[in-house]
């Protein structure tokens, strides 16, 4: 019995900076800057509360 597209495990969207792109689709290139997009998104979300947290502890140093 044949599987359809639908039904077949889909392989996790990853992407290794620097990788050749040349067989990527229009598609997969597309999922891979929403992936990225996101990944920034939680890198600056970790940065602002480290920030916060340094600014913090550098207030109650300084009193």
């Amino acid at each position: 019995m044949a599987m359809d597209d639908d039904d077949r495990p889909r392989k996790k969207i990853s992407h290794e900076i620097g990788q050749d792109l040349s067989l990527l689709s229009v598609e997969e290139l597309t999922e891979r800057i929403a992936l990225l997009k996101s990944e920034i998104a939680r890198l600056e979300e970790a940065a602002t509360k480290k920030r916060a947290s340094r600014d913090a502890a550098n207030s109650i140093f300084k009193s």
